[in-house]
Parts: C-alpha cells; sequence; structure tokens
C-alpha cells in the first residue's frame, strides 16, 4: 500500500490549499471498507499531532480542535483519494503534513481524545508553509 500527498506550498496567512492523499495497493472495496484516512503534521521541535481523520465506510469525521472550521477533510471514495481544505491559514500550521491510512473502525485515542500516531501506512509528507 503507498500513500501519496499533493498540494502542500507556500501561501500567505488567511490563504487556502488543499491537500490530497492517494491511496494505491488497495482494492476498491478494502479501501472504503476497512480503512480510515487520518491527516497528522509535525512542526518542526514538535511532535507529530493528529489534525483530522475521515472513515471511508460511513463518512464519519474527527477534527483537532485547533483547526476545526478552518480545515475540512472529505473523501473521493471511486478514486481512493482524500482531501484536506486548508482555509484561513494561520503562521502556527506551519508542519509537513503527512497522510496516514489505519484498518480500524476506530482510530485509537490518547487520554485526551486525540487520535494516537498508530497507522497501517504513511504517505511521505507534504510540506505547508503559512508566511506571516
Amino acid at each position: 500500500v503507498q500513500l501519496v500527498e499533493s498540494g502542500g506550498g507556500l501561501v500567505q496567512a488567511g490563504g487556502s490549499l488543499r491537500l490530497s492523499c492517494a491511496a494505491s495497493g488497495l482494492t476498491s472495496d478494502d479501501f472504503v471498507e476497512n480503512y480510515a484516512i487520518g491527516w497528522f503534521r509535525q512542526a518542526p521541535g514538535k511532535e507529530r499531532e493528529g489534525v483530522s481523520i475521515i472513515y471511508n465506510s460511513d463518512g464519519r469525521t474527527w477534527y483537532a480542535n485547533s483547526i476545526k472550521d478552518r480545515f475540512a477533510i472529505s473523501g473521493d471514495n471511486a478514486k481512493r483519494t482524500v482531501y484536506l481544505q486548508m482555509d484561513s491559514l494561520k503562521a502556527e500550521d506551519t508542519a509537513v503534513y503527512y497522510c496516514a491510512a489505519r484498518y480500524t473502525s476506530r482510530w485509537p485515542e490518547d487520554g485526551r481524545g486525540n487520535p494516537m500516531n498508530l497507522a497501517s501506512f504513511w504517505g511521505q509528507g507534504t510540506q505547508v508553509t503559512v508566511s506571516p
């Protein structure tokens, strides 16, 4: 299984970007019925953190509080692709964004309800830089 991210780049604060995560090596049925896709990010000097999760089978989503109402996750199951629309970007959103896939109906959470960095597969990451 491979996950390939795209769409990162440099944008001014207040701008928008859309990240894509294309999955290959999975059948469409497997992708839809058995996998959740998550976006995580890691800023310099910080731990990787969960940003958003989508469960392909029923469209359930989860968002980190820091990006709620600014980011939107969506999926195109036929294309086995998940998108992260990022609006009203802030300098603190600067990070490497990673796509992750987990064979699960519920992504494991830490004690604060955030998804843990436990994935079946990871993408290579895409840099998002937001200038002040």
